[in-house]
């Protein structure tokens, strides 16, 4: 297609669209010919990221089934963009009283249990960088840790590899929370249990639950270790 084809197609301005279609050509992910731009071998890279990334949640979905058959109680594991958590698998117990939450969902890290185990991972240079930016998330939480309350908690929470959250998000829900690691036992995710407080005390929480939960964690990061290790899991990209 030639840049007026593309313009007309997208409602973009022509000037736009040909200066969008030159970027795409420096990065490698379109060529120019006589016909017009055309789309290069590359760009199944992009399909090719998002399929490596599900080989591993799908490694992690049976443990977290495990231990939602083990407690009755849902199970996710969130990753943090920002100053954010995003929910990015989850396995759900259906019950009456649950909060609206689903593959995708931001929360605000400052409020969350995950928030603060992944928080607690990262060098004080990360962590700066990621309180800076404002949330993006829709959802108004009970309680919003400042920063002077998280210098105090996370170097806590980095120590003990755990943090629970006590109707901070929304009132009516617990949540513990521990990181899963990769091979240098980074913190790269975190994957977190949800009660609903008249259900479970942060008691229970810490004697029942919190066991299981570290155990999971430890054998979904030894088998995300494992398929790491796998050939296919680190093709180069074309180009690199």
């Amino acid at each position: 297609m030639t840049s007026a084809q593309v313009a007309a197609k997208t409602g973009l301005a022509r000037p736009t669209a040909h200066r969008l279609l030159l970027t795409l050509e420096s990065l490698g992910y379109a060529r120019n010919s006589d016909a017009g731009f055309y789309l290069t071998p590359r760009v199944v890279d992009l399909g090719m990221s998002y399929i490596a990334t599900r080989g591993l949640w799908d490694t992690a979905r049976p443990h977290m089934e495990e231990i939602v058959v083990a407690t009755n109680q849902s199970c996710s594991i969130t990753e943090l963009d920002g100053s954010d958590i995003v929910y990015l698998a989850r396995v759900v117990v259906p019950k009456v009283l649950s909060m609206a939450v689903h593959v995708g969902t931001r929360s605000p890290a400052r409020s969350t249990a995950t928030g603060d185990v992944l928080l607690a991972g990262l060098t004080p240079q990360e962590l700066a960088s990621a309180l800076s930016r404002p949330s993006r998330s829709d959802f108004v939480a009970r309680e919003t840790r400042t920063d002077a309350e998280l210098q105090t908690v996370l170097p806590q929470v980095r120590k003990q590899g755990w943090a629970i959250s006590d109707e901070r998000l929304a009132h009516g829900v617990r949540a513990v929370s521990v990181p899963l690691t990769d091979a240098q036992a980074r913190t790269v995710a975190a994957i977190s249990v949800a009660v609903h407080s008249t259900e479970i005390s942060v008691d229970q929480i810490k004697k029942e639950i919190l066991p299981l939960l570290v155990a999971t964690a430890a054998n979904i990061s030894a088998d995300w270790r494992k398929y790491g290790e796998l050939p296919m899991a680190s093709l180069p990209i074309a180009g690199k």
